[in-house]
């Protein structure tokens, strides 16, 4: 397997393409490209974009990925101007299938269903990959924006696939203004798309999730009122009076998304100690504008559930976690004698320096980690990252990192 890495920051589009490709095939040495993962900012024309990649890796090689606020890699970290992002990869050992569906804002599930119905089964499947618009309806200057939910966009692939196939992704932002995506769809440029691809072959894969949050006070609150994504009230008092009196003043209800504070489901035990990987975290995405209650990234809460209010650590929780966890699952990978041969990292936007008010990026722990293992790393900062949660369901998270390696014997 050959994997070659290709990043750029130029702001023309055709040239950002073009210069990344031809950067991967060199660093890689890639003979044939088989698989092509690309992400570029939205101050980049996606459809300009493809046409420079194009024009070195004609026009056989599937890309799939699309919109993302910014870029990682092992050389490379910007979320700022026009970052753009491609890994190209070459193997004999791993095969892919690719599929696409539209129509994502106008239902999830049924989105989901149609793409599960392209993908056939393959003996030696071993995950697969999505991209979706994580935008139903852009943000406006006194509204959030109304995100697609991937919790039925999950439930209609995972019903429809039968079977236990653990699914990786994201939920695709383009920039902090919350605007419209798009979507390689391996052959052409989609919105309100879902890609999806099927890995299989002879590899193994390892996948870590990164958390950094812990509640705030550690009282659990009852939902009393919801509606969608939106909670009205929490134990039968207005949540954005709660939440007044949490932060002694209103200047959160004028950040998209807010900065410092989650809604958090403990899916472990509630009276043991606290597991970060018990939780489930989910972004305030802003305030209605009547102030009458919050919009979560995800509309998967419901009425009677118990939350607890969530904020990002100051003793550096998340940086702990990152560093901890990439390197714990590097260590078993060649343990387990297995050898590294590709990290994809999909952070939450939410996750930078810029949102985090830290100095340092906690993305910049994976990539020392991956450099001291010497194996090729392309990440993303994305708005929904998705991954394995439970025994054969995978969940859509927020606020957190994901980290994929593709290993070989």
């Amino acid at each position: 397997m050959k994997i070659g890495i290709g990043v750029q920051h130029e702001t023309d589009s055709f040239l950002s393409g073009e210069k990344a490709a031809e950067s991967a095939i060199q660093h890689g040495q890639i003979d044939r490209a088989d698989l092509i993962l690309a992400f570029c900012s939205g101050q980049l024309d996606a459809a300009l974009f493809l046409n420079g990649l194009r024009s070195v890796v004609g026009n056989i090689p599937p890309i799939i990925g699309g919109s993302a606020i910014g870029i990682i890699s092992n050389t490379f970290l910007s979320y700022t101007g026009s970052p753009a992002g491609i890994a190209v990869i070459q193997s004999d050992a791993l095969h892919c299938h690719i599929a696409a569906a539209g129509d994502l804002d106008k239902d999830e599930k049924a989105a989901g269903i149609a793409l599960a119905k392209q993908l056939p089964y393959n003996l030696k499947e071993k995950l697969m990959l999505i991209f979706y618009d994580s935008i139903k309806q852009p943000a406006t200057k006194t509204s959030p924006p109304v995100m697609n939910a991937s919790p039925p966009l999950i439930e209609g692939l995972e019903n429809t696939l039968g079977r236990n196939l653990p699914i990786i992704g994201a939920g695709l932002l383009g920039d902090y203004g919350f605007q419209p995506t798009i979507q390689f769809c391996g052959s052409y440029i989609g919105t309100q798309s879902v890609v999806g691809a099927v890995l299989s072959g002879d590899f193994d894969y390892y996948v870590k999730i990164m958390h950094g949050f812990t509640p705030m006070d550690g009282i659990y609150h009852t939902i009393t009122r919801m509606d969608g994504a939106v909670i009205y009230d929490v134990d039968n008092i207005p949540i954005v009076q709660m939440i007044d009196e949490r932060y002694g003043d209103q200047e959160w209800r004028r950040q998209f998304p807010v900065r410092r504070l989650a809604i958090g489901v403990n899916m472990g035990d509630k009276y043991g100690d606290f597991l970060e990987s018990d939780y489930i975290n989910r972004l305030i995405v802003g305030v209605l504008p009547d102030n009458s209650g919050i919009v979560l990234f995800e509309p998967d809460l419901q009425e009677g559930m118990d939350i607890q209010f969530m904020t990002r650590d100051s003793t550096n929780r998340i940086f702990e976690s990152v560093k901890n966890n990439s390197l714990r699952l590097m260590t078993q990978i060649v343990s387990d004698g297995k050898k590294p041969m590709f990290g994809l990292y999909i952070d939450c936007a939410g996750r930078t320096a810029n949102y985090s008010d830290t100095l340092t990026e906690e993305a910049s722990e994976v990539i020392n980690v991956f450099n001291q293992y010497n194996t090729p790393l392309l990440g993303f900062y994305s708005g929904v990252e998705i991954a394995p949660f439970i025994i054969g369901k995978s969940k859509g998270l927020d606020w957190t990192g994901v980290l994929m390696v593709i290993t070989e014997k």
